[in-house]
């Protein structure tokens, strides 16, 4: 008697695997789209062997994946163009296979192979998938997806310096005020780590575009939305703060612009932008080498800015010893300066 129907199918190998993946995604063609049963069949299809990807590159809990079988699976998937199809097909995929996809995204882009960024050297030479990506926070129902996706790309610098440079950047200035409140929060995440997460390249960048930059920058600091202000006023103090952005950071308080922008934030009704104004503010007065007209603005503005500073805290109860005794110094400078 035969009890073959009992046995264990044979796992599949990184091959096999990477070629249904790419069979079951190439299915979602614009005739699949539009038939309601047979986009789902052929979604369960993609779901089930993303399932078997994540299979691979993660384990399954039972035992450790096998390094070997996870650098063959990347190497085929760069081989197969079936990267272009993962970040291609992301609209269509349904909720598991997204988060299936976003798992495996992390381990497939810093697996090396042959000590070699296989993915990231794939996705550099296909470069127009960042701006696909970059253009997914038009669609609230893939946008986090995209967003961690992103994100996971920003991490290596030539990846991050080619979104800096492209067109696809000035639309992040859109998408931080945005209505929907989580991909707003995302979008945020993902501006902050193109300006915080690689600072000579950042540095780089804002020196090549100081003016378009700043002159975007400056309507998130004056945003009516209080969010907007918040993220955008503690981001500027992060990435102005940093040491390789010193030579951006003496340039932008030589502008009376930017001073007027800082004194109006030490206004605001939130005492965290207030807080983070003052950060930025002291460096305008602190400057040993202030121009005439920044001298002026806060000449003319003493009286106002001195009351300002003496009811400025870092809060109930908050004891801030270095807190105070940079605003005793500012407070003294500005009571120095004559007009």
């Amino acid at each position: 008697m035969s009890f073959s129907f009992f046995k264990v199918s044979r796992p599949k190998t990184p091959q096999e695997v990477v070629k249904s993946i790419k069979e079951s995604l190439m299915a979602l063609d614009t005739k699949t789209v539009v038939e309601v049963k047979a986009l789902e069949k052929a979604l369960e299809e993609v779901e089930k062997n993303f399932v078997t990807m994540r299979t691979m590159t993660s384990g399954d809990g039972e035992s450790e994946p096998n390094l070997d079988q996870v650098s063959q699976l990347v190497e085929e998937i760069c081989k197969e163009d079936v990267l272009t199809l993962l970040i291609h097909k992301l609209p269509i995929l349904g909720w598991e296979a997204r988060k299936d996809l976003v798992h495996c995204w992390t381990i497939l882009l810093k697996q090396k192979v042959d000590s070699n960024d296989c993915c990231v050297e794939y996705i550099h030479q296909h470069i127009e998938l960042l701006d696909f990506l970059v253009a997914c926070y038009d669609n609230k129902e893939i946008a986090l997806s995209s967003g961690i996706m992103l994100r996971e790309c920003i991490k290596f610098p030539n990846l991050a310096k080619y979104i800096l440079e492209s067109a696809s950047f000035v639309l992040f200035f859109k998408y931080v005020e945005l209505p929907n409140f989580d991909v707003v929060s995302d979008a945020f995440s993902t501006f902050k780590d193109l300006l915080s997460k690689h600072a000579t390249v950042v540095a780089e960048f804002l020196t090549a575009h100081y003016d378009e930059f700043f002159d975007q920058y400056e309507k998130l600091l004056t945003s009516p939305n209080y969010v907007t202000r918040r993220q955008s006023i503690k981001l500027l103090s992060d990435f102005l703060l940093e040491s390789p952005n010193a030579q951006i950071m003496k340039r932008y308080i030589l502008e009376v612009r930017f001073l007027k922008v800082m004194m109006t934030l030490l206004t605001d009704s939130s005492k965290n932008i207030q807080l983070s104004a003052f950060h930025i503010f002291k460096i305008f007065v602190a400057n040993p080498n202030k121009p005439r007209d920044v001298k002026i603005i806060l000449g003319k503005n003493k009286g106002k800015l001195l009351e300002l500073l003496h009811n400025l805290s870092p809060g109930k109860g908050s004891e801030d010893e270095q807190f105070e005794e940079e605003k005793e110094f500012i407070i003294k400078e500005i009571e120095r300066i004559s007009v």
